[in-house]
Formats: structure tokens, sequence, C-alpha cells
């Protein structure tokens, strides 16, 4: 694969606070890279230097392997960035701000027209394109920002929360855009939202205190925690014991889980070992035995929980 963003050993500090210490990326053509840490983990500092609003202290980035610092122009021309908040001209209409952007980027006459058109409607803008932009909502407001984002059609696209403040359906439409062009394109999308990072990224980066403290896919993440791959069976209370030792028999369970019990069912969890998928072993045991189940699911780690496992940033700690 083509690769599109390269940051190495990148470290930036404000006085005392190192809010990006020593991280180094690579974003491919295709990719879609989910950008995750609580606040103040370091995520917008190290986008702003991805997009050379910032230099780095220390480190290097480039972009369609031009260095972001050494020639900005050029780094710059290969990508669209959304930033947090959106930021614009308020007392423009949203038909003049893309059009001033347009102009920025060096499009007159038809093209200018037809990058725009090509934006607005894929950002569904149409019925806003007269409105003033102080006067937009919130969702349409970022929705703007993302249309100037990609009104030039970048190979490298950054967006700090492009989802903030949309609405359930203008989610979906900004999720089904960033997978459309996600084959044409690299994509850093920093977001809070982890629902997110499973419906559209391809990786995921979890950043901490400045640092990379995992890097891999969804699934690679929801591995990290313990039940991961566990079988939860449902059974009567009656039978719980023997189920639980029939489970306890298979080479592939490690050890099995009296979960809190309820409407005189107990509820088993089967603990694979080294995560291994244990489904099918279940499955056949039950049958051979006979036993009749009320519920049998599959556990998953949850983003939500592996993410508060491997971030330890305080509220409040200062970084950006």
């Amino acid at each position: 694969m083509t690769l599109l963003v390269e940051a190495d050993r990148l470290s930036k500090s404000f006085g005392a606070i190192r809010a990006v210490d020593d991280i180094s990326l690579r974003v491919s053509k295709g990719e879609v890279l989910g950008f995750l840490g609580p606040n103040g983990a370091g995520k917008s500092t190290t986008m702003k230097i991805l997009t050379g609003f910032l230099e780095p202290d220390s480190g290097s980035a480039r972009v369609c392997s031009f260095d972001v610092v050494e020639h900005p122009k050029e780094a710059k021309a290969c990508l669209g960035y959304l930033p947090e908040g959106a930021p614009a001209y308020g007392d423009m209409t949203s038909r003049g701000f893309l059009e001033f952007i347009a102009e920025i980027r060096g499009f007159e006459g038809a093209a200018k027209s037809a990058r725009i058109a090509s934006a607005v409607e894929r950002t569904g803008l149409q019925g806003v394109l007269g409105q003033r932009i102080d006067t937009l909502s919130k969702g349409y407001k970022r929705r703007v920002g993302l249309a100037q984002a990609i009104l030039h059609d970048p190979a490298v696209l950054i967006m700090d929360e492009p989802t903030d403040g949309l609405d359930p359906n203008q989610k979906h439409l900004v999720r089904k855009l960033i997978t459309d062009m996600a084959k044409d394109k690299a994509i850093i999308v920093s977001t809070h939202i982890l629902e997110e990072v499973e419906a559209v990224c391809t990786r995921a980066v979890v950043i901490d205190r400045g640092r990379i403290v995992a890097d891999g896919t969804a699934e690679d993440l929801q591995r990290r925690m313990p039940y991961h791959n566990a079988v939860a069976i449902k059974v009567d209370a009656a039978r719980a014991d023997a189920v639980a030792g029939a489970l306890s028999a298979l080479s592939s369970i490690e050890r099995v889980e009296r979960l809190p019990s309820a409407n005189g069912h107990i509820q088993l969890r089967a603990m694979p070992r080294n995560g291994s998928a244990i489904a099918t072993d279940v499955a056949a045991l039950l049958r051979e035995k006979s036993i009749t189940v009320e519920e049998m699911f599959v556990e998953r780690g949850k983003l939500d929980d592996v993410f508060r496992q491997i971030t330890t940033s305080d509220v409040g700690s200062g970084n950006a």
C-alpha cells in the first residue's frame, strides 16, 4: 500500500506540559485510522503537527512524502483538515465560504463550480447554501467544515471529531462518506465515540499522556479484555453444577465462572485458554450431553472497557 502519512518520533511541549511524547505513525492509502484518547491526551496537538499548524519540538512528519515543516505548501495541498469546532467565517454564507476556500485552493470558473457542487452534494448542504454560517446549527456548521476539507479531493483527510454535534441521520451520512472515500485516501479520524471506530475505522491508535499505548484493529483491542471470546450460558439452577463440570473438562476452556442468578437460572461463563474461539467446542459438548440451555452467546471485549483499561490520564491533566 502507498504510504501517505508518516510521523517519526514527534514531541511537543507547552512549558512544563509534554503534550506529544515521541509519537510515530504510519497511515497508508485505503486506511481509516481512528485516533483515540481521553481529553488532554495529545490528539489535537498531534493532528495540528501533521497538518502543519504547529511545529514539533523534535521529530518529523510527512504528508504524501512532503515534510510538513520544510515543504508546508506542498504538504497542505495534499491534505484536507477538519479542525475541532469546525471554525469558519460566521458572516459568510455557506456558499460564499466554500467559494472562498475553492479560490484559495486555486480553482476558478467551471472547475471551482464543479468542486463546490460535489462537496455540497456529498455533505448535504443544498438547503443552507444561502444562509450565514453563524446562524447555522452546530451540525450544519460541522458539515460546512467537512465540505471545505474535501472540496479539493485531497489524498489525505484529517478530521477532529467529524460527527460532533450531528444527529443520528447526519452521523450516518458522514460515516458513509468516510467509508466511500476511504479506498482512495488515507484518513485519520480523532473521536471520542468508540462505536465510530467499529463503524468506519480499519485501525485504531490509542494515545494517553502524549504517548501511543495501543495500535491495532478494533478486534485487536477487544482481545485485550480477559473475557473476549468467552461463552456465556444460561441454564436451570438445578443443572448448573453439572454443566459447569462438563465445560471444565474441555481442554480449550481454562475455567468456568458462575455469574449472578435470576429467576431460577444461573449464568455460566466459560473462559477460553489464550483467548481462542471456543463456541464450536461448547456447542458440540451441549449436543453430546443433551444439555438444554436458555441462552448462549459469545462475549466480545467492549471498546469502552478497553479504552478505560489502557488509558490512565487524570481528568484535567492539561495536555492538548
